[in-house]
């Protein structure tokens, strides 16, 4: 089947030249029988076949599919207005993919070299094969558990039929168990030529991502597993990482995404995407556009949840501005990540000066995180490294698997995880136990309201409240966006009146807010999410034809 074939002979390009990639057809029908023979004699032959799996580590984007940023248009997985496939890459692109994994492992494994050789770069292809059958796991459920590359059209496991996903996320830990037993330490992947490369540390990571992930849904959409054992294996992964002294977080938050928190000086990356210019000692070659600039804004949904300097929401705070008179008035007295987040009225960090409702992407707010105006001016390009996983959030999944597991976590804990999280960025307001209760405030909530803010456009979002199956209460309602304010902007009153709130926050009727002339990007009415059905993707109409009906689809897609 097409989405499980990989053509062997590509991996023998990736060492002889990237530039033939273009040629090789990853998912065309293969000959019945494949072979590379005068391939898989050495590291070299094993290191560059593993230069693939960085290729295809997806790039830069913005996750549009949940509450915290809009683009230009609607996203239809946000706004619930979307339907079956005939084809789709989310389904394909991860089995290409693993083709590739399984291809390398089972050639790494007869090569004439020693175990630990051999092991080192069959590593690579376990922590890459976990990453992508998570990504298919979250996305879909139950798949099909491909473990071995195909050498025939005629191999009955191409029509395989989709595997319980406790028994995929079990074979996840198990690669990953292999990865990081034989995975260097992240100080020897740290030169010119390796930066980039996984690590022990990338895979305890993952590990920490995967077990956070499983334990969460496992509880909260109430399936069979085992919510505990899964949430343990977070746990532990993240005290082994954090344990080894090899990470801590960057000391300036702002920073952070520019070229200052790239390579191994940066503590906090423990997984990353190498973009930057070509050099011959890279450890791929890629291209260097990320392409960022103003593609999205920050809804105020997501500005909402950033506290007041007291430590309270804003709906708790009395040093809370509501209602705001005009546009600055949202950063005052406001966790200092917020004016790190987006942009001041005429800040000259965006291009020409910042201005709301000026080709704002939707009419959120313009998010200043990531976006470096001298590399837009030179080239309309950045090219600062992708952080896949930082350890920022190995620290937040740790405190929220210490809650999930003991339903409660202490205040030494909250001050190594959250507390100090906040206090990298100048927030000095510490989360305790006592703070909480005096203020009705719960500690869970807290914790995950840290990862709204801390990971604005990183695509964490989506996958959070699906988790935690909220995505029925955020999702389909009036998505919200600038406050209008005639003295910040060029824009017509009248232009816009429309889609402006009124008094006490209505709109249509309705109360989508607490105060008067927030802009209304997408109406409440026109969004939609079905718990039944909305949880998991559609799977193609292609797979299940040619799998001859063995796969079959998720409830409420037929």
């Amino acid at each position: 089947m097409k989405r499980y074939i990989f053509k062997s002979i590509c991996a023998i390009s990736v060492v002889c030249g990237f530039t033939a990639l273009a040629s090789c057809e990853l998912d065309r029908e293969p000959e019945t029988v494949l072979a590379d023979n005068t391939f898989w004699k050495s590291e070299t032959d094993l290191r560059g076949a593993c230069n693939k799996l960085y290729v295809d580590l997806p790039g830069f984007d913005h996750d549009k599919r949940a509450d915290d940023i809009v683009g230009s248009s609607p996203n239809s997985t946000s706004n619930g207005n979307w339907s079956v496939p005939a084809t789709a890459g989310d389904w394909t692109n991860p089995y290409n993919k693993i083709g590739v994994c399984n291809n390398i492992i089972e050639k790494a494994a007869a090569a004439p070299l020693s175990d630990a050789q051999k092991n080192r770069w069959m590593a690579e292809a376990y922590f890459f094969r976990a990453y992508h059958f998570f990504d298919l796991v979250k996305k879909y459920g139950d798949v099909p558990l491909i473990l071995k590359a195909f050498d025939s059209t005629e191999d009955p496991d191409i029509k395989m039929a989709r595997t319980p996903r406790e028994q995929v996320i079990q074979q996840c830990y198990d690669d990953l168990r292999f990865a990081e037993e034989w995975l260097p330490d992240i100080d020897n992947v740290s030169s010119a030529s390796d930066w980039g490369r996984v690590s022990k540390s990338a895979a305890r990571g993952l590990m920490t991502r995967i077990g956070l992930y499983e334990g969460t849904f496992v509880k909260y959409h109430s399936l069979s597993g085992d919510s505990k054992a899964h949430l343990k294996v977070a746990i532990d992964a993240a005290e082994r990482l954090i344990n080894s002294g090899k990470h801590a977080l960057y000391s300036n938050f702002q920073k952070l995404f520019y070229f200052d928190g790239e390579g191994r000086q940066n503590k906090e990356n423990v997984f990353v995407k190498v973009y930057g210019p070509n050099g011959a000692g890279a450890t791929i070659t890629h291209g260097n556009s990320r392409q960022l600039e103003n593609g999205v804004s920050v809804t105020r949904q997501a500005i909402n949840q950033f506290l007041c300097t007291d430590g309270l929401p804003r709906e708790k705070s009395q040093l809370a501005v509501i209602p705001e008179t005009q546009y600055d008035d949202v950063f005052t007295n406001r966790d200092p990540r917020l004016a790190m987040t987006i942009y001041h009225t005429k800040e000259e960090a965006y291009k020409g000066g910042y201005q709301p409702f000026s080709n704002q992407h939707g009419n959120g707010y313009g998010i200043k995180k990531g976006f470096m105006l001298d590399e837009w001016t030179t080239n309309s390009k950045e090219s600062v490294d992708k952080m896949i996983i930082r350890y920022a959030e190995v620290l937040l999944s740790y405190a929220e698997a210490l809650y999930e597991y003991n339903g409660s976590i202490s205040d030494a804990q909250l001050d190594k995880t959250v507390n100090a999280v906040r206090a990298r960025s100048g927030f000095t307001a510490r989360l305790t136990n006592d703070f909480a209760k005096a203020n009705g405030l719960n500690i869970l909530d807290e914790i995950r309201r840290e990862r709204l803010v801390e990971f604005i456009d990183e695509g964490l979002r989506y996958n959070d409240i699906i988790r935690w199956k909220i995505a029925e209460k955020v999702l389909p309602v009036s998505i919200l966006g600038l406050k209008y304010s005639e003295v910040d902007t060029s824009t017509k009153r009248e232009d816009i009146q429309a889609r402006l709130t009124t008094e006490g926050g209505m709109f249509k009727g309705q109360k989508v807010t607490d105060q008067a002339d927030i802009y209304v990007i997408e109406e409440g009415s026109t969004r939609n999410f079905d718990p039944a059905r909305d949880y998991y993707y559609p799977i193609p109409t292609y797979e299940i034809a040619t799998s001859e009906g063995s796969v079959v689809q998720n409830p409420g897609w037929n």
